[in-house]
């Protein structure tokens, strides 16, 4: 062979490296966004179709609730276990089995039946934990200089596909003759679409979260636990799950409480639901922009601030601007909150136990915030309490956001 043949044969195999890598890349984006798509539409697609399965399935108010409950729970449960998994296997391979479960648990959902709701409710609520964990440590090791941007992607295709669930389900169930089952069950499709696109991965040299970190890992070895500032991103992910939370379960009940139709209602929560979207992508990117955070976590607090006393003390003929604003203040604090678990770690293994550590006690919380509000109107026969306990949590976001926002790394407390 000439030199000549040679140079080409040697030019073409580097052309098909290059288009390969490529390929690699564009795939890693399109599953990381369907991966995140899956992340709430399996759970936001349940609250609307309650009243029809409490009635097909025969269970009762308190066992309904327990189905958008169980997936909570689960998420604090497993979410300090999720990074040693990813660590030892390897995160791809561990995010692939997630998506296979979470196909697995929406079909055994779908199955008409109490035991099997509950069942494959639990299924799908571990899967998602183990994606909810791993994908923003996953985004710190591959896109260590676009994590500001994919951060932003992710949480919009997550919340996005959750705002759209929650609004199709009812159509698909009623309109389209599916049931509920059937409305509950076409989110298999997706997660199967995901499974398809994220296989790949495979094929790639295994990496874990620990190896992507080793350059700084064991230099920098943190008992996350004992970080008084992970405790700070920690209590800043809580009380902004709990105030959002608490919102989707409760703002329709409190604006019919003030006058305003239950169709109305529905509308003003989607409405602050769809306002959140484009903060939740613009944050992260500017976060990731900036020395500290703080002024972000000054405006998300005056944004809450406003949109609450709204509520509590302002004119019914501005509902949809409280609306707007508590989603626009609900955007900042979720953008803040995913790009914390980057912006304060070191190393894609801390990433991802710092992540873990936020959403256990995270969606401990969110998961008491509706019970407590609601007991608390019980108790009162007012909204104004309630209120004033969603003014509170927004002062506590302040004060352990403005902590959290320093440019500093985790390190356990000496």
């Amino acid at each position: 062979m000439s030199s000549s043949e040679q140079l080409l044969k040697k030019q073409d195999a580097i052309s098909t490296t290059g288009i390969r890598k490529q390929a690699a890349f564009w795939f890693m984006i399109v599953g990381i966004i369907l991966i995140a798509a899956n992340l709430r539409a399996p759970l936001t697609s349940v609250g609307p179709l309650v009243s029809l399965i409490r009635e097909n399935v025969h269970i009762s108010n308190t066992l309904a609730g327990l189905i958008t409950t169980v997936p909570l729970i689960a998420f604090a449960l497993l979410s300090p276990f999720v990074p040693k998994l990813g660590r030892r296997y390897g995160v791809e391979r561990i995010m692939l089995i997630s998506l296979i479960f979470l196909a697995i648990g929406i079909a055994v959902r779908s199955l008409s039946g109490a035991v099997t709701l509950y069942v494959g409710t639990a299924v799908l609520g571990f899967a998602i934990t183990i994606c909810n964990v791993l994908l923003p440590s996953l985004i710190k090791r591959e896109f260590p200089q676009q994590m500001g941007t994919m951060t932003g992607v992710y949480s919009v295709s997550m919340n996005l596909c959750g705002a759209i669930a929650s609004g199709i389900s009812v159509p698909l169930a009623v309109g389209a003759g599916l049931n509920w089952q059937g409305a509950l069950g076409v989110w298999g499709i997706l997660s199967v679409i995901s499974i398809l696109f994220w296989a790949p991965q495979l094929k790639a040299p295994a990496k874990s979260a620990a190896a992507a970190g080793s350059s700084t890992g064991n230099k920098h070895q943190v008992n996350i636990w004992r970080s008084p500032l992970a405790w700070q991103v920690t209590l800043f992910m809580g009380l902004q799950s709990t105030i959002f939370y608490v919102l989707v379960a409760w703002l329709p009940e409190i604006l019919k409480d003030q006058g305003i139709s239950s169709s109305q209602s529905g509308w003003f929560l989607s409405v602050l639901i769809m306002a959140s979207l484009p903060f939740a992508f613009i944050v992260p990117v500017i976060a990731g922009r900036m020395s500290n955070q703080r002024l972000l976590v000054v405006i998300t607090t005056i944004l809450l601030l406003i949109g609450t006393l709204g509520l509590l003390y302002g004119s019914i003929h501005l509902v949809l601007f409280w609306a707007i604003i508590l989603g626009m203040g609900a955007g900042f604090a979720f953008g803040l909150s995913m790009m914390f678990f980057g912006l304060r770690t070191r190393s894609a293994h801390q990433a991802a136990e710092l992540s873990g550590m936020a959403q256990s006690i995270g969606y401990l919380l969110a998961a008491m915030g509706p019970a407590l509000i609601g007991y608390l109107h019980d108790a009162t026969h007012s909204w104004s309490v309630p209120l004033l306990i969603l003014v509170g949590a927004s002062a506590l976001l302040c004060l352990v956001g403005l902590g959290a926002a320093r440019n500093q790394f985790v390190s356990s407390a000496k």
